[in-house]
């Protein structure tokens, strides 16, 4: 592992939760509100509590065991477990999870995938089998 990717997982490690809420929500303003979140990269896990305009409950997704694989310089992402307090988002994220789903070759963002999937790669052979 990288120097570079080492601080970068020090950086995600040490941000507080609440100013990763605070950004988000200038960002949705006006669409939803970021109730709670919660993102550890050792574990692969992260949850997320949102609040939608307009809506009286809160969506909460819970996603586990995520990486993003580099095969021979293409990337791809693959969450392997995924969930949700509403039912059509756990139909949706149960096509989702368990593939692995080519990330597209952005011009902007092309030279940071390598950093990326050093930072996000596959912790165990079956994160890369599928």
């Amino acid at each position: 592992m990288s120097f570079k990717t080492r601080l970068i997982k020090m950086a995600i490690k040490w941000t507080p939760n609440m100013m990763v809420i605070w950004v988000a929500n200038i960002i949705l303003k006006g669409i939803a509100e970021l109730t709670d979140f919660n993102f550890d990269l050792e574990a692969r896990k992260a949850y997320v509590q949102i609040q939608l305009v307009g809506e009286s409950e809160t969506i909460e997704v819970w996603i586990e065991d995520f990486a993003i694989i580099n095969d021979e310089g293409s990337y791809q992402l693959i969450i392997q477990q995924a969930q949700s307090n509403r039912i059509w988002l756990n139909n949706l994220l149960s096509r989702i999870t368990g593939k692995a789903w080519g990330i597209p070759e952005i011009p902007q963002l092309t030279a940071h995938l390598e950093l990326i999937s050093e930072l996000f790669k596959a912790e165990s052979p079956e994160q890369e089998d599928n």
